[in-house]
């Protein structure tokens, strides 16, 4: 498994998972996690980037509460530390750490330069505060929680965002879903796509609420959607 360290702004440093693909230079994804830490799931995620041709990593945004956090979601003990975890949380520092991620990235050996994000759950509400909050070139938000409480951060969002919301997700009730697109979907950078019948985490590889065709439409919009924005801003 190989891990790069990541400097902050204070003087300290946490890791990152990272996975290279065949081809480098390449554009770079910045895969955020769950709840979970950076377990197997995000690993694979990350791996899979860069089977498409990303230089994909995920960073420990746990480290200041925990390092190496590697949980699933299949024990209750599991999502009691998640959630207890999620709560001491501090989000405002979890986006420094994104802009210290993004920071190292663009200057890394093997990138282009060019750097997106890619967030899940906890990682879907700071994928949008990166798109509001750091130059990030584009930015995918799965199933976030709590945005129905930032929705003023949008009116800072420039660059492309992508978001993918769960219709019947156990953690955004409905009209948090309502006001988040009617309060984003005047912004022309943000593009939101609704899923019926699916829960939170529908993403989730081997997760209890996994929807294969609903996961797969999801990706495949993320595949075109980074494509689309990173291509586009390796050649500007």
């Amino acid at each position: 498994m190989s891990t790069i360290t990541i400097p902050t702004k204070d003087g300290q440093s946490f890791t990152a998972y990272i996975a290279t693909p065949a081809v480098t230079p390449a554009p770079v994804v910045i895969m955020i996690q769950e709840i979970f830490g950076v377990n197997a799931d995000m690993r694979a995620h990350c791996d899979a980037m860069a089977e498409m041709g990303y230089l994909a990593v995920c960073p420990d945004l746990f480290w200041r509460l925990e390092p190496g956090v590697d949980i699933t979601d299949k024990t209750e003990a599991e999502w009691k530390k998640a959630f207890d975890l999620y709560n001491r949380f501090d989000v405002d520092m979890g986006v420094e750490d994104l802009r210290a991620t993004l920071h190292t990235m663009r200057g890394h050996a093997h990138s282009t330069g060019s750097v997106g994000c890619v967030g899940y759950c906890l990682g879907g509400k700071l994928a949008y505060l990166m798109a509001a909050r750091s130059k990030v070139d584009v930015s995918v938000s799965y199933y976030g929680v709590g945005l129905d409480d930032m929705l003023a951060e949008g009116k800072a969002i420039k660059t492309p965002l992508l978001m993918h919301i769960a219709e019947e997700d156990k953690f955004v009730s409905k009209d948090a879903q309502a006001k988040i697109k009617s309060t984003l979907s005047s912004n022309p950078a943000i593009t939101i796509h609704s899923y019926p019948g699916v829960n939170h985490a529908f993403a989730r590889i081997n997760g209890e609420h996994f929807d294969g065709p609903s996961a797969d439409l999801a990706n495949g919009r993320t595949r075109d959607f980074l494509q689309k924005a990173l291509k586009k801003s390796a050649a500007a």
